[in-house]
């Protein structure tokens, strides 16, 4: 289990960031990723895979003014 914004979340077992992120709607061009305690380069992404233990926090950026 991984906690992603302080919700603990199961069924995440062998996907990569890019994967999770586009199965729960998120635009991997307007978010932000820190992966236990540091910032995820989007490069990154698909080859990083979510691991048991995991502490996983995503911002959405917005427009707005």
């Amino acid at each position: 289990m991984i906690k992603i914004n302080g919700e603990n979340v199961e069924n995440t077992k062998g996907k990569n960031v890019a994967q999770y992120l586009t199965e729960n709607g998120y635009d991997i061009k307007r978010v932000a990723v820190e992966l236990n305690g540091d910032i995820l380069p989007k490069v990154e992404f698909n080859s990083t895979v979510l691991q048991d233990g995991d502490c996983v926090e995503i911002v959405s950026f917005v427009g707005g003014g």
